[in-house]
């Protein structure tokens, strides 16, 4: 669907007025680029960071082991965490004797940033899966037989301790490569206001590029007394992008539903996020005029317009009875921060919005939007006056 456009300006962007939240520590600059670009504001809050293990004595330990007693099966799972571990083995001096023992084996690559660092490396992968899981890469593995051999697997971030149990089971020994793991940011001040923006509901989008991220996040939330409370509103009132399967999967497994791309990359997952935005708009004809409800802003005939928090809450209780009266008793406690002036607030909406007749009052009882009749029958036009709005 096109954005809408009037005869003076360009198209609006497809995510302007919505503000998505990003999780990520690697590459979260150039994800919030990339929103930003389509209109989105960006709030950041990340919720892991990466630690590499270069000096790490396990890491060197078992990479001589792996140097002395070749594997007969590596598996790289990342590219940046192949590249580290190539890296880090060059700087004790070991880089050689690496790449000639993993070149006796048979690599496998979990996806094409993995390919794409074995082959800069000089060496060449003999199957990738098309899905780019480690539950594919496994069950080609299964499949193959694994008894007996020894299977080196670079890991990233996380024990994938099923992977291993699994090939452990089958007669496998497996090597577990940690190249880097993920831990909880230094300072969590951004995390938890990212938490709170989201119960705030002034987040229209959260993205994961990770599942670490998704679980520190939750950890976290939970250390605060807010996990549940996170949960409700990531099932319900907040729209969950994640880069992939991998990623969604501590999600889904707590009920909270995903948007996926089809492919695990950051432009796909902004693409679909640009794709599915239309799904994120309320459309409503008001008083001859286009009224579109989109996160902290509205399109009136194609025109952005950002409203202040006071006005997008009255705007959206008024929205959830098109042409129905709300009573200012319950446009009080869609207020927030405690503030109890909807008249001003009405007011300052009708300022913001332009068209002196989208709200209209209904005596002292309270205000309604002036829906055009053909979005709900019920709503009789005759029943109000038409030079003030007000029902007679």
């Amino acid at each position: 669907m096109s954005a809408p456009t009037t005869d003076d300006e360009a198209p609006v962007p497809a995510l302007a007025g919505f503000t998505v939240g990003v999780t990520a520590a690697r590459r979260a600059e150039e994800l919030g680029t990339m929103l930003e670009r389509r209109g989105a504001t960006v709030r950041h809050g990340p919720c892991i960071r990466i630690v590499p293990l270069a000096d790490d004595t396990d890491l060197q330990a078992r990479t001589r082991d792996l140097i002395g007693r070749p594997p007969d099966v590596t598996v790289a799972t990342t590219g940046v965490g192949f590249r580290g571990w190539v890296e880090a083995a060059a700087g004790w001096g070991v880089g050689e004797q690496l790449l000639t023992a993993l070149g006796t084996s048979r690599i496998l690559a979990r996806g094409p940033k993995a390919r794409g660092q074995i082959r800069a490396a000089g060496l060449s992968e003999v199957w990738s899966p098309a899905s780019e899981s480690s539950a594919e890469m496994l069950d080609h593995l299964l499949a193959e037989g694994v008894a007996g051999q020894r299977i080196a697997v670079q890991l990233h971030g996380e024990p994938l301790r099923h992977v291993v149990e699994a090939l452990e089971r089958a007669g496998a020994e497996v090597v577990t490569v940690p190249v880097y793991r993920w831990m909880l940011p230094v300072d969590p001040v951004p995390m938890d206001r990212l938490t709170d923006a989201v119960l705030a509901g002034a987040i229209d989008v959260l993205t994961f590029t990770s599942a670490p991220a998704a679980s520190a996040l939750l950890a976290r939330a939970g250390e605060r007394g807010l996990r549940d409370d996170l949960l409700a509103a990531l099932r319900t009132t907040v729209r969950v992008l994640c880069v992939g399967p991998v990623t969604a999967a501590p999600l889904e497994a707590l009920d909270v539903p995903t948007w996926q791309p089809a492919r695990s990359r950051l432009g796909a997952m902004v693409r679909t996020l640009e794709s599915a935005a239309p799904s994120l708009v309320r459309r409503l004809p008001v008083a001859g005029h286009v009224l579109e409800l989109r996160g902290d802003a509205v399109l009136v005939d194609g025109e952005l317009k950002t409203v202040p928090p006071a006005g997008m809450a009255v705007l959206r209780a008024l929205a959830c009875l098109p042409g129905r009266v709300v009573p200012r008793e319950e446009l009080v406690r869609a207020l927030p921060g405690g503030d109890h002036d909807v008249e001003s607030a009405v007011a300052r909406l009708g300022a913001w919005l332009g068209p002196a007749t989208l709200i209209r009052t209904a005596d002292e009882r309270g205000y309604r939007l002036a829906v055009d009749p053909a979005v709900d029958p019920a709503v009789d036009p005759s029943r109000y006056d038409d030079q003030h709005g007000e029902e007679r």
